[in-house]
């Protein structure tokens, strides 16, 4: 295995026909500013363009943003379409994920039994999504962005 310097890439969208854009452009700033390489691919975004991107760009991780409450018809199937083209890369999802959630740890559940890595509600800031994709890529800061970090 070859550790490298190249920045993780991030393929970024809003599934189904979910047409809320402003959850995912702070996203992508927010991960380009932590230094991901973010392939932004908009919304209504389908599972096959999801996979195709994420072939394309050679994806560490594909994340997924939903916030009109279909998530769970929008994403059925979804590890199958991306495993078919050979995607193997860390999968978050967030967002509004169902209509009247009134037990989050349900509608994680659900999504992890999809096959997302890790599921996010729509309190969840980026801070804690690029934490988590850290600690999941197993990428460690650089001196230079700790002290950035810290200061």
């Amino acid at each position: 295995m070859v550790l490298h310097t190249m920045s993780q890439t991030v393929v970024l969208g809003v599934i189904g026909s979910d047409a809320h854009v402003v959850g995912i452009t702070i996203l992508e700033q927010a991960f380009s500013a932590a230094g991901f390489d973010v392939v932004n691919l908009g919304v209504q975004t389908s599972q096959q363009e999801f996979a195709e991107a994420a072939v394309d760009h050679d994806a560490d991780a594909v994340l997924v943003s939903s916030l009109y409450g279909h998530a769970e018809q929008d994403c059925q199937g979804f590890h199958q379409v991306l495993e078919a083209a050979g995607v193997d890369a860390v999968t978050y999802i967030g967002g509004n994920l169902a209509v009247g959630q009134d037990d989050f740890e349900q509608t994680r559940k659900t999504f992890r039994e999809l096959g997302f890595d890790r599921v996010f509600d729509s309190e969840t800031d980026s801070e804690e999504a690029i934490e988590a994709l850290r600690q999941d890529l197993q990428i460690t800061p650089t001196e230079s962005e700790r002290a950035t970090i810290s200061s």
